[in-house]
């Protein structure tokens, strides 16, 4: 599933890629295409002009006339080789040929200046018979008055030579460029696939460890109530015993499935709507006395050392008495009796910072980067209580998170645990 999502994710942005160099080589073409049109109507602009300031004009018997003998190209004298110049005519102001060189044709004269590209039979050539040309019309005038019109063209020869070799040299970079975008795309594909792959096995981690934990009770539910059964009908002891166990399976399902909820539910930021400002001093205070944390810490030296000024803290107060809840919950649990827990209460750098901290049996190293994960519980021989289902800090990290604060932990094993909340302020 994971590979064919990949290649579909490197196939897709191959594709948009491809697309986005295919258009952006069209462009190109399409501007060297015009730049080269545009040397080659330069040039023939040029010996135009200085073909037409020869030409002379001049009274002969008694009327204006044109003498074009004297003029390069199209007088006596034959151009060079390297003129580049296929034909060349001049017409007298009504449109009549006068006089030309090279090849004629029957085409009409266009009696505007215009440039036209052109394709013309090559003769000489059998092997390619056509020539394409680049061709000016330019009407001549002397003195505002018109004597005539030269028309001329040179071969775009060198300017396909030029736009193959620029077409070939894009077709390459854009297949090399497409062969770098796939591998990129492969690449880069696998990495945005890493937090999908790391969910999914989350997911199915959670749903398996889920699973396992809600049969366990069921079975127990299941066994007590049939064992109920099959004691005698006068039997009410056995029976009122067999209850009471299955009332406690269900109430441990209960909290199970309570907990389970609680973290389906919460992801993600809390809304600003149920944030309220807070004195975090009198919570944890109050939280402190209550009768949960005196009962879980019976047989501790509990402490805290809160500040004597108020902490103002935008939260949701009752998560924050959770999340601190379940941190003074497990440091009871794994502080042997005798030992000492502590709360504690300060800022600094614009957060605020709630610690608990215990001498109990501490954390070994290779279970710290763990201890946050769901149903993640550390075999402890040690405890005083009995083991839970190993969610209680993946809830307290989770509130922590959603307020935008941070839940670290400090432990070494024998020596203690302190479990540190950042919140901004």
């Amino acid at each position: 599933m994971f590979n064919r999502s990949r290649r579909n994710l490197a196939s897709w942005f191959t594709l948009s890629m491809g697309s986005i160099l295919v258009i952006f080589a069209g462009i190109l073409y399409y501007q060297e295409s015009v730049q080269q049109l545009e040397v080659v109507d330069l040039i023939l602009y040029k010996k135009s002009r200085v073909i037409t300031s020869s030409i002379k004009y001049k009274d002969y018997q008694g009327e204006k006339r044109v003498f074009l003998k004297n003029l390069p190209v199209l007088g006596n004298n034959p151009p060079p080789d390297d003129s580049d110049i296929i034909y060349a005519r001049w017409y007298d102001p009504d449109g009549n040929l006068k006089r030309y060189f090279g090849l004629l044709t029957q085409k009409k004269l266009t009696r505007n200046f215009s440039y036209q590209t052109l394709k013309i039979p090559n003769k000489s050539d059998l092997a390619s018979p056509e020539t394409w040309v680049r061709e000016i019309t330019l009407p001549v005038q002397h003195q505002g008055e018109l004597i005539g019109y030269l028309q001329m063209a040179m071969p775009m020869t060198r300017v396909h030579e030029i736009l193959n070799k620029f077409l070939i040299l894009l077709i390459s970079t854009v297949f090399i460029a497409l062969a770098i975008t796939s591998l990129t795309g492969w690449f880069l594909s696998g990495i945005a696939m890493q937090p999908i792959q790391l969910s999914y096995k989350q997911l199915e981690r959670f749903t398996a460890h889920a699973s396992h934990e809600l049969r366990t009770p069921l079975a127990a539910i299941l066994s007590n109530a049939q064992v109920g059964l099959l004691a005698p009908m006068e039997d009410s002891h056995s029976k009122h015993l067999r209850l009471e166990k299955v009332a406690e399976v269900a109430k441990s399902m209960n909290t199970l499935i309570g907990n389970l909820l609680f973290l389906a539910r919460r992801t993600g930021r809390l809304t600003p709507e149920s944030l309220k400002e807070v004195d975090l001093r009198d919570l944890l205070a109050e939280l402190f006395n209550s009768p949960s944390v005196k009962t879980a810490a019976k047989d501790l030296n509990l402490q805290n050392d809160l500040p004597k000024s108020p902490i103002m803290v935008k939260v949701d107060a009752d998560l924050i008495c959770l999340a601190v809840m379940n941190l003074l919950g497990n440091a009871c649990k794994y502080t042997p009796a005798g030992g000492m827990v502590e709360l504690r209460l300060f800022s600094r750098y614009n957060q605020a910072f709630i610690e608990v901290e215990d001498n109990g049996i501490g954390i070994a190293a290779a279970h710290l980067p763990h201890i946050f994960e769901q149903f993640y519980r550390v075999e402890q021989h040690q405890t005083n209580s009995a083991s839970g289902f190993g969610l209680g800090l993946a809830i307290a990290q989770q509130i922590i998170e959603a307020h935008g604060g941070y839940l670290s932990v400090k432990s070494e094993q024998g020596k203690g645990s302190v479990f540190q909340i950042k919140l901004p302020l």
